[in-house]
C-alpha cells in the first residue's frame, strides 16, 4: 500500500539505528480516527462482512480498483473509534493490525522495505518488545511481525487480481449512498462502486465458472450481502453530535 494516513513518520527499520528500540503495545486505536475507509484484503470478506459495508473504491497513480470497509460517512471521521481511542467493532481489520509496522516499495527498486512509524507513542527505548537482540538479529517479536506483514501481502497481491477480473468482466458499476438523519441532515457519498448484480447474473457460464473455481463468486457475495450493513454505519453517524463536512468519497487508505 502506498497511502497511509496514520503513518505520521514512516521510516525504514534500521538495525543500526533502531537495535535499542521497543515497542511498547497499545490497545487504543486512535491513530485511526480519521480514516473514514480502510482497505480491506478478499481473506477478510467473510467477518468484515458481518458488521461493516464492503465497497470499492480507487486508489493511488494507477487508480487502481481496491476493496475498503466504509467507517464513516463524512471526511476524517471513522464511527467506529470511541473518544477514548477503543475500537467498537467486533473484528478489527488487518490493515490496523500490523501498525506500526508496513511495507513500503523502494524507490527504484522491486523490493519492499520493511518501515515503522517513529511517530507512535509506544516506540522507546525502556519498556516494550525488543526489536533487535544484543547481537542485532530480530526478535521472535520483529519475525512475527515480518511473518504477518509478508502475509498480508501476499493477500494484497491476491486480492489485485480478483478485482482486476471483476473490472474485466465489467462487473462494476458506480453508486452514491445517502443518508438522511432524523434531525433533518442528509449526507452523500459518491464515488462508490458495487458489483451489478444484473450483469453478475448474465456472465457467460464459463466466466462464471472460472469465478467459482478460484473462490471469488463467494466473496462477491458477502461483499453484497454487506451493503445491509450501510444502515447501521448511518445509526452510528446519527449517534455523533459533531456536525463534520460530508466526505465526497471513501478512500483506501
Amino acid at each position: 500500500m502506498t497511502e497511509n494516513v496514520y503513518y505520521e513518520k514512516p521510516v525504514l527499520l534500521d538495525r543500526d539505528k533502531h537495535r535499542k528500540r521497543k515497542v511498547r503495545p497499545s490497545s487504543s486505536f486512535a491513530f485511526a480516527g480519521k480514516a473514514n475507509s480502510l482497505y480491506l484484503a478478499g481473506v477478510e470478506f467473510n467477518e468484515a462482512c458481518k458488521e461493516y459495508a464492503i465497497v470499492f473504491s480507487r486508489m493511488g497513480a494507477g487508480k487502481a480498483v481496491v476493496p475498503v470497509v466504509m467507517l464513516g460517512l463524512r471526511a476524517r471521521e471513522n464511527l467506529f473509534v470511541d473518544e477514548e481511542g477503543r475500537w467498537s467493532g467486533r473484528y478489527v481489520p488487518a490493515f490496523l493490525r500490523r501498525y506500526p509496522f508496513v511495507l513500503a516499495q523502494l524507490p527504484g527498486q522491486q523490493a519492499m522495505g520493511v518501515c515503522i512509524d517513529e511517530a507512535y507513542p509506544g516506540l522507546n527505548d525502556r519498556e516494550g518488545e525488543a526489536l533487535f537482540d544484543q547481537e542485532g538479529r530480530d526478535t521472535p517479536f520483529l519475525q512475527n511481525a515480518l511473518e504477518f506483514l509478508g502475509q498480508y501481502q501476499r493477500e494484497f497481491l491476491r486480492t489485485g487480481s480478483f478485482c482486476q477480473r471483476l473490472e474485466q468482466a465489467g462487473l462494476l458499476m458506480e453508486m452514491n449512498a445517502r443518508a438522511d438523519l432524523v434531525d433533518g441532515r442528509s449526507f452523500t457519498v459518491a464515488g462508490l462502486m458495487v458489483v451489478d448484480e444484473k450483469k453478475l447474473m448474465a456472465l457467460p457460464d464459463a466466466v462464471a465458472l472460472s469465478l467459482f473455481r478460484a473462490g471469488e463468486l463467494h466473496l462477491i457475495s458477502m461483499h453484497l450481502v454487506s451493503l445491509s450493513n450501510m444502515q447501521a454505519l448511518v445509526d452510528r453517524m446519527a449517534q455523533r453530535k459533531s456536525p463534520l463536512q460530508p466526505a465526497p468519497k471513501p478512500k483506501a487508505r
